[in-house]
């Protein structure tokens, strides 16, 4: 039977996001809160709120660290992964994350003019990856690593604003 492990949130950070280095690589923690409405059958209004602790490595994490602040709207999709370890009282404990492997950002920022515009950035650079290997292909050089590989390599001029 296959299996599948995909999520894709929108809510605002719940805190600054935190960048720090994870051996040759970098990570970035940061939590999202996301809101639900919803009407009872007396037409009520109710509210619930979920809290999601997230994470992004590389380039990703570093742009998230860089551009979105607590309260500011984010959007993420990635893998669920379960972390386990033992606390000072030695007693089991257990969390699920969200890992995050493609981001787009949703705050508006102020241009030189003073118009907002949206910024949009997917941080899975898998799709120019593609198009610059099929472009050389026939040059005699090699593909690009494997997806699970890829992600750390955006360069400053993918970056939309």
């Amino acid at each position: 039977m296959p299996n599948l492990n995909r999520v894709m949130l929108m809510g605002n950070l719940t805190r600054d996001p935190e960048l720090r280095a994870a051996g040759a690589s970098q990570v970035c923690q940061f939590g999202l809160a996301i809101n639900r409405t919803w009407k009872d059958q007396q037409g009520e209004k109710h509210e619930e709120v979920t809290f999601v602790d997230c994470q992004a490595w590389g380039k990703t994490g570093e742009l998230i660290a860089q551009y979105v602040r607590k309260g500011q709207p984010l959007y993420v999709e990635g893998r669920l992964r379960l972390e386990q370890w033992q606390d000072k009282d030695g007693s089991d404990r257990r969390a699920i994350k969200v890992v995050v492997e493609a981001m787009q950002f949703l705050a508006r920022r102020e241009d030189g003019g003073g118009q907002a515009e949206p910024i949009r950035r997917a941080a899975d650079p898998q799709p120019a990856a593609k198009a610059k290997a099929m472009a050389t292909a026939g040059k005699g050089k090699s593909a690009p690593a494997p997806a699970g590989q890829q992600h750390d390599s955006v360069a400053p001029e993918d970056i939309p604003f």
